[in-house]
């Protein structure tokens, strides 16, 4: 039987053999905004918790707004502009409007590579785009320190300092905070290398709370949330989209509100509940832009290791058109290739700050310890394979016999779209309630 994994910009065509039995799991049809235009206008004209945005801009002289990099496929072509001219017209100078790009700890995004993240030249004709840089210890400053975990908390200055601080982006299941969007965009997003490695450290990142579609007691959102106060006034536009990438939700206003909005409307659509686990299951790492990277592509397997038995296959497919990902994390790769899972976890358990990336290998060492992990890939060069610390296939369709063959289990699940669909085992959720 054939079906489709998300794949770089398009579709990797993979059959299962005849006689297994197939849970294809993926979102519900979600509804899609007709008007993108004006369900926009209306978001920013009519907020959650707060004025109108013309009505911000107004007792305001300068605007910083933040959007996520390209990472992630959020529309900004949709809404920077509209945003952009209505803070305009309400009386700030254009010269003092600044966007932003959250980049965390990732490398900048330039070039083309900016245009198409922005999505309008509009944009970048008219205000000015610059991307954070973690790493410059000038453009941040300090804000504070966490009341209960003490990261101390430093910050873009060009954020911080703006009359009109606004956060954007897209509202999806994050295997880390629970959910992206709202106040995640400003930690890590807008946040000094130091913040960021302090609460993507051991601790944190060990904590079993610190999971997909989780914010109860989850360690990175109760540091967000007290990273959001320290800062006063923050105004966010949160949006969701469907399988296809079209807009079915948008939302503006005060930023837990309008982050709280998003996340109650996307919850039925990416979280599902299944009644059993298997031995095999099939991923992808959601297709461009966010399988670019092989860091990236832990995402989806754990988003998938909910469901995967004990000793089964966890097969992805990624493309990973851009390789391994950042010097740090291949770095990090290594020393999980050297050290093996056991004794990595207690080497950086030691550690007050993260290496610089070595939270995603943490990440990956949990699917690791649950069953097997295959990758499928066209991106991996020849000499960082053995890096990625799984078993590198050629053949999805061969992975998915053999795993079949082997476990003598017929039943499949197959996760189209990775990680922006988490599965949970009915079993699991009973337990919870």
């Amino acid at each position: 039987m054939p079906y489709r994994l998300n794949y770089g910009r398009g579709h990797l065509e993979i059959s299962v053999p005849s006689e297994c039995i197939v849970t294809e799991i993926r979102k519900p049809a979600m509804p899609v905004l007709q008007d993108a235009d004006g369900a926009i206008a209306e978001a920013l004209d009519t907020p959650r918790g707060c004025e109108s945005l013309t009505q911000l801009a107004g007792k305001a002289t300068s605007a910083c707004i933040a959007i996520c990099d390209i990472t992630r496929p959020v529309p900004n072509g949709l809404f920077l502009q509209p945003m952009i001219r209505r803070i305009m017209a309400a009386g700030i100078d254009a010269s003092n409007i600044t966007v932003l790009v959250a980049t965390g700890l990732h490398r900048p995004n330039l070039g083309d590579e900016l245009e198409e993240l922005l999505g309008d030249a509009w944009v970048r004709q008219n205000v000015q785009v610059v991307n954070h840089e973690a790493r410059d210890d000038q453009q941040h400053v300090h804000v504070g320190t966490t009341r209960k975990r003490s990261t101390v908390v430093r910050l873009d200055r060009r954020f911080v300092e703006a009359d009109l601080k606004i956060v954007t982006g897209l509202v999806e299941p994050h295997f880390m905070a629970g959910y992206s969007g709202g106040r995640k965009v400003i930690a890590p997003g807008l946040a000094h290398q130091e913040t960021i490695t302090t609460f993507h450290n051991h601790r944190f990142m060990s904590d079993p709370a610190a999971r997909n579609c989780n914010f109860d007691q989850n360690p990175l959102h109760e540091d967000q949330l007290e990273i959001l106060q320290m800062l006063g006034d923050v105004y966010a536009l949160n949006t969701v989209i469907d399988e296809q990438r079209r807009l079915s939700f948008v939302n503006f206003g005060e930023c837990l509100q309008s982050h709280a909005g998003a996340v109650q409307f996307v919850q039925p659509f990416c979280e599902i509940v299944v009644p059993r686990r298997f031995k095999t299951v099939v991923t992808s790492a959601a297709g461009y832009p966010l399988d670019k990277t092989y860091y990236q592509t832990i995402k989806g397997m754990v988003a998938a290791m909910n469901i995967l038995a004990p000793g089964g296959d966890l097969i992805i497919a990624s493309q990973c058109s851009e390789g391994m990902g950042s010097p740090e994390f291949v770095n990090s790769q290594k020393q999980l290739l050297e050290m093996r899972a056991d004794t990595f976890l207690n080497h950086i358990a030691q550690q007050s700050h993260a290496d610089i990336d070595q939270w995603q290998t943490q990440m990956q060492t949990k699917p690791m310890s649950i069953g097997r992990v295959h990758l499928y890939s066209d991106g991996i060069p020849d000499q960082h394979r053995a890096l990625t610390c799984v078993d590198v296939v050629s053949s999805v369709d061969d992975a998915i016999a053999e795993s079949v063959q082997r476990h003598q289990d017929r039943h499949v699940a197959i996760i189209p779209e990775g990680p922006y669909v988490v599965p949970f085992c009915e079993q699991d959720v009973m337990a919870h309630t």
